[in-house]
């Protein structure tokens, strides 16, 4: 898996270190951690993310080579992750490669762990 490296830096801007002080309780954060656990409620999508966090940072493409996904399919579920903020995803030239983004996972922890 060392061709899915890259350099986070080169792809992605600095995470948030803030901590997130929302409530886990409550109407809105059933809300989040409603829309959060449909984006994670896909296998392939827990791929992704578990690629992500090997590798820091990755190119579609080299998402693809580690999938038995099509291209299409692959892209799909990149956009339902980066619609949910569970990742970002920068231009680098003709591609765009993804990394976490891990203010958005350490909330998802929060709310389950507030169940």
């Amino acid at each position: 898996m060392e061709h899915l490296a890259s350099s986070p830096a080169s792809c992605c801007p600095p995470a948030d270190a803030q901590p997130d002080l929302r409530p886990v309780e409550g109407a809105e954060a059933d809300e989040e951690l409603a829309l959060l656990a449909k984006a994670l409620g896909h296998a392939a999508r827990v791929q992704i993310l578990r690629l992500l966090a090997r590798s820091e940072a990755c190119v579609c493409g080299d998402i693809v080579d580690e999938l038995p996904l099509a291209q299409s399919t692959v892209s799909q579920h990149l956009k339902v992750l980066k619609d949910a903020g569970l990742i970002r995803g920068e231009v680098d030239g003709p591609r765009v490669a993804y990394c976490l983004e891990p203010r958005t996972l350490r909330r998802v922890k929060a709310l389950i762990g507030g169940l």
